[in-house]
């Protein structure tokens, strides 16, 4: 084992798939000893918002669909009624710094620095008006999927992408339309994968109303409310789901399915969309 010390080998350090991986040389232990490899870890970025010339959240993410990313955030927060409400949208040339022009909500914009809800996403979700998910009309959707198609949607969702095969840190989500189209976005955080695949369809003017999100993550509340806020009927993960998670699916129309791997899935409200 190295000595304890400030270590050199990040002077070697650089980029790959897209500069969203560094490369870095580690020490790997297996059974034959200690040995100095390559490897590729998450390259996160600290990404800042700006919302009519005003600078209002910094995000650790990915620095890829930036500005999706800060489209579905905003329609999340309901600080933006609709995508058409964005009169400008521009990435800096370095990707770290997103602008927005828009007509916003300001009840919307106000509780955003109000009194903040931290959520349990990976790598820390705050949200603002979390709580206003509770004035939001029920989702009465009457669509609907068989269980197989799910379950064969899941297995074809969850092969690993090229940026999961080399880093191992990043949460994907997928947004299947009715019509067979969809969007995938990845992150280092699950709540910034759902905004970004809600932003793309949002700028694509797709209606999102009769679709199925997938996420590789576990569903708590908040991913909950975001589904709730854009009227997405039904949500299913690979992962768990948390019992405020379910209480909220519930009290809100969605169908929530958990633990979706194989031949098995565990359906935990509304189950009548899923049909057999």
């Amino acid at each position: 084992m190295t000595k304890i010390m400030r270590s050199e080998n990040f002077s070697l350090l650089y980029s790959k798939f897209d500069n969203h991986t560094k490369k870095v040389i580690i020490e790997k232990f297996d059974k034959d000893g200690i040995s100095n490899i390559e490897d590729y870890v998450i390259k996160e970025e600290k990404v800042n918002f700006y919302l009519n010339s005003q600078k209002f959240l910094s995000v650790m993410s990915i620095a890829k669909h930036q500005d999706a990313h800060i489209v579905g955030f905003l329609l999340s927060e309901a600080v933006i009624k609709s995508f058409d409400d964005i009169s400008s949208l521009e990435v800096s040339e370095d990707g770290l710094d997103v602008h927005v022009e828009a007509i916003v909500s300001k009840e919307g914009y106000e509780n955003l620095f109000k009194e903040k809800t931290l959520t349990s996403g990976c790598c820390v979700g705050v949200t603002g008006n979390a709580e206003k998910i509770f004035n939001c009309a029920f989702v009465s959707s009457d669509y609907s999927k068989d269980a197989n198609t799910i379950l064969s949607s899941m297995k074809e969702f969850s092969q690993p992408s090229e940026l999961f095969d080399n880093t191992g840190c990043v949460h994907k989500a997928k947004l299947v339309l009715e019509d067979g189209s969809f969007f995938v976005a990845e992150d280092i955080g699950r709540h910034n994968a759902i905004d970004k695949v809600i932003g793309l369809a949002s700028m694509n003017k797709k209606d999102v109303t009769r679709s199925i999100l997938y996420a590789s993550g576990r569903l708590s509340m908040e991913m909950v409310v975001k589904c709730v806020m854009h009227k997405i009927p039904i949500v299913v993960s690979k992962a768990a789901v948390t019992f405020q998670g379910i209480k909220a699916a519930n009290e809100h129309g969605i169908t929530l399915v958990g633990f979706a791997r194989d031949t098995k899935m565990n359906i935990y409200t509304h189950s009548g969309r899923i049909s057999t």
